[in-house]
């Protein structure tokens, strides 16, 4: 299946995205969103019929799609992306023209690598920004998430406040093209400072 976007890793080496195969994808999507990891994603006691069905209703939806992430090739996060004014958010905040929503999942792994999940919400900002339409995008995670607040701060998502979402309390973040990029420069500022010289 061809991929969508590839991003290179300067620490990571190569990450990409690709359409989702909700049928051929089941099995090994499965196993992550009920892993206990994966407690957020709201999936726990699916079986795999069902993340099939999930995985096909959003393909078949007009304004969320579903896409597989690869790190040097091989499956390791998955990457949603809607219209929040269409899904998800629809009358729980100040919409804006080039909003685009996201969700992001990392594999679970026996052994993490530093930094890679840092690396992979990168990434899927992005590929988001990649697209000249995207003004903003918009996150919407658990308030007890205080690990994936801590990385959408860290790519320079700003905090809007909590909202009340029907499965959750949620808190509203948004970033824009300008604050993604201000994000990488810090880092990048930093990797060059602790360089050898």
């Amino acid at each position: 299946m061809t991929g969508v976007f590839t991003r290179l890793d300067e620490r990571l080496g190569e990450f990409a995205l690709r359409p989702l195969d909700p049928d051929a994808d089941a099995a090994l999507l499965h196993t992550w969103v009920t892993h206990p990891k994966a407690s957020f994603w709201m999936m726990q006691d699916a079986d795999e019929a069902q993340v099939t069905e999930e995985y096909r209703r959003i393909a078949e939806h007009p304004h969320h799609d579903a896409y597989l992430g690869l790190w040097r090739g091989s499956p390791a996060f998955l990457a949603e992306r809607y219209d929040p004014a269409h899904v998800e958010l629809v009358g729980l905040y100040d919409h804006q023209p080039g909003d685009v929503g996201m969700h992001f999942l990392c594999a679970p792994v026996d052994a993490p690598v530093h930094g890679f999940t840092r690396a992979v919400i990168g990434t899927v900002v992005a590929w988001l920004f990649g697209d000249p339409a995207t003004a903003r995008v918009v996150v919407e995670p658990d308030v007890r998430n205080t690990a994936v607040h801590a990385l959408n701060a860290a790519v320079g998502f700003e905090v809007v406040g909590p909202i009340v979402k029907p499965e959750k309390d949620a808190l509203l973040s948004v970033c824009t093209r300008a604050q993604f990029q201000a994000a990488a420069d810090r880092v990048a500022a930093i990797r060059t400072e602790g360089a050898p010289a």
